[in-house]
C-alpha cells in the first residue's frame, strides 16, 4: 500500500495525527534505525497526545470561563488562612466527583470571581472536567428562554454534562417569580449528582431577595449546603488594592481617585458571610 492510501485508512479509523506524520516518521524511523515496535509506539502517543491537546482546547472552548484569571496571578497571601488550607484539596477535585458544591461568600473586590474561575482551570487542566462558567442573570435567562419554547428539560440535560457550573454573582439577581422557578428547578436537578460553584455577596439570610418565597429560598439553601464548602472572602478589597498600586506611581494622584472606596452589596449590607453558628434553616 502506498504512504498516501495508508494515510487515508489510518484517517478513516480517526487517527489524524497519525495520517499526518506517516510519511516523516517512517523517514525518521529509517535514518535512526528504529524498529516497527518503536515507531508503532511513536506514532500512537503522538495520537493520544494530540487527542489529549484537542481536547483540553474543546473544554476551555466549552468552558466559557474568563482570561487572565488563572491559578499562578492569584495573590494566595490575600487568601485567609482557612481557604488558603483548603486550596490543596479542592485542587484535587474529589468534591466533583462526590458533587459537592463550593459557595464563596464576600463583598463585591474580594476575588471570589477569581478563585472560582482559577478553580475551574485547574479542574480542567488537571483532570478533564468539564466546567461552565456563567453569570446567574445569564444562566436564567437561558433556561426561561427555554422553559419559553417548551425545550426546559432538554437544556437542563444540556447543562447536565458539564461536571460543575459555576454561578457568578447570584446575589445581584433579582428575580421574577418565573425566572426564580428556572433557577430553583436548576439548582434541585444537580442536587447530590453534579457540582455548583458559586460566588454571592448576599448572606443567607437575605436570599428571599432571590428566590421570594421563604420555603423556596430554605429549600434551594438546604440543598446547596447539604455537600458544600463554604469560603468566607472577608479580606480587604483586592481591585482597591490594586488600584493604589497602580497609583504609586503616578506624580500628581488625583485628590479622590476613582475607585477608591470599596463598593458594597446591591442592599447596602456590610457584612455578607453566613453568620456563624447558624443554620441556614435557622
Amino acid at each position: 500500500m502506498s504512504a498516501e492510501g495508508l494515510a487515508v485508512l489510518l484517517r478513516s479509523f480517526h487517527l489524524p495525527t497519525m495520517a499526518g506524520i506517516w510519511e516523516q516518521s517512517v523517514t525518521r524511523a529509517e535514518r535512526e534505525n528504529w524498529g516497527y515496535k518503536r515507531l508503532l509506539q511513536y506514532l500512537c502517543e503522538s495520537e493520544a497526545q494530540d487527542r489529549r491537546e484537542r481536547k483540553m482546547q474543546r473544554l476551555f472552548k466549552e468552558s466559557d470561563l474568563p482570561e487572565g484569571k488563572t491559578l499562578g496571578n492569584l495573590d494566595e497571601q490575600l487568601l485567609t488562612p482557612k481557604i488558603r488550607r483548603l486550596l490543596p484539596t479542592l485542587l484535587e477535585g474529589h468534591f466533583v466527583e462526590r458533587a459537592e458544591n463550593i459557595l464563596a461568600f464576600g463583598l463585591p473586590g474580594r476575588g471570589k470571581t477569581h478563585f472560582l474561575v482559577a478553580l475551574g482551570r485547574e479542574l480542567i487542566l488537571r483532570h478533564r472536567h468539564t466546567v461552565l462558567f456563567a453569570p446567574t442573570f445569564k444562566l436564567v435567562q437561558r433556561l426561561l428562554a427555554a422553559k419559553k419554547e417548551f425545550r426546559l428539560e432538554k437544556e437542563l440535560r444540556r447543562l447536565d454534562s458539564y461536571s460543575a457550573i459555576i454561578l457568578d454573582d447570584i446575589g445581584y439577581v433579582q428575580q421574577d417569580r418565573q425566572e426564580m422557578e428556572v433557577l430553583f428547578t436548576f439548582l434541585a436537578e444537580r442536587y447530590e449528582r453534579r457540582s455548583v460553584l458559586i460566588s454571592s455577596n448576599l448572606v443567607f439570610s437575605k436570599w428571599d431577595q432571590i428566590f421570594k418565597d421563604p420555603m423556596t429560598t430554605m429549600a434551594a439553601i438546604d440543598r446547596l449546603v447539604h455537600h458544600a464548602t463554604i469560603l468566607e472572602f472577608n479580606g480587604p478589597s483586592i481591585r482597591d488594592q490594586q488600584g493604589r498600586d497602580r497609583r504609586k506611581g503616578q506624580a500628581e494622584p488625583p485628590e479622590v481617585p476613582f475607585g477608591s472606596t470599596a463598593s458594597l452589596a446591591p442592599d447596602g449590607a456590610k457584612d455578607s458571610v453566613p453568620p456563624k453558628g447558624t443554620s441556614p434553616k435557622d
